[in-house]
């Protein structure tokens, strides 16, 4: 069985969906796994598919046909609930988009995943992870008070603070401008780092990618090994 030493397991994965024009394959036979404290980037063209696998594998999502393992559960057999609780305190998300909550100061924001995880003091921890990210004096700023590159660093505070397993990352600096996507992505390694933890990288930057210790290329709806 698959275990935290190997966190992520996905084997004949597709993910299809049905259009005007007839069914759409976005993913074919996909086979995927990620070690412990592993670091892999899924590199492709804009609408390849890589995040709905990102999202597949991270369990936001439900596939078409095969199997994923998440920690060693099988995510077919967990509803959204149980899905949530088994990420909870393990798992760490950024986002392009950032995903913050618009009416939760940035302290605020980072200290949810604390408490949904069930921490009974989220505020220290919360406070020395936004320090970790250079935002000691943006704590009781709301998102639209901060710059983007300032939303991504209260995003990469909010997917650390919970000292997670296994962070998925999705295109960091996607929308970001160069300079600052360079100081993001030495964040996320940084990080990334000290806590050992595993990461799965989506992005279409082969700079990037450059930094993981495996690179795969997602192309017609099949993963292969980049060269």
């Amino acid at each position: 069985m698959v275990t935290d030493s190997n966190p992520v397991f996905a084997r004949r994965l597709s993910k299809n969906i049905d259009a005007p024009a007839g069914r759409i394959d976005i993913l074919q036979d996909v086979n995927f796994e990620l070690a412990a404290g592993e670091a892999v980037a899924i590199l492709g063209a804009s609408g390849s598919g890589k995040s709905t696998l990102l999202g597949l594998l991270a369990g936001l999502d439900d596939a078409s046909s095969g199997e994923i393992r998440l920690f060693g559960e099988d995510l077919g057999e967990l509803d959204e609930d149980g899905r949530a609780a088994l990420r909870a305190g393990r798992v760490g998300f950024v986002f392009q988009s950032f995903q913050l909550l618009p009416g939760m100061t940035a302290l605020e924001n980072v200290m949810l995943p604390l408490e949904l995880a069930g921490e009974s003091k989220p505020r220290p921890i919360a406070e020395a992870a936004l320090s970790q990210v250079e935002l000691s004096q943006r704590l009781h700023h709301y998102p639209g008070q901060l710059s983007g590159g300032e939303q991504q660093r209260v995003a990469i505070a909010r997917a650390f603070a919970t000292q997670p397993l296994l962070l998925f990352a999705d295109e960091p600096t996607g929308s970001l401008d160069q300079a600052t996507g360079r100081r993001i992505s030495e964040l996320i390694f940084q990080l990334r780092q000290q806590s050992d933890a595993g990461l799965l990288l989506v992005t279409h930057d082969a700079h990037l990618a450059a930094r993981c210790d495996r690179r795969m290329l997602l192309e017609n709806g099949r993963l292969e090994t980049a060269v």
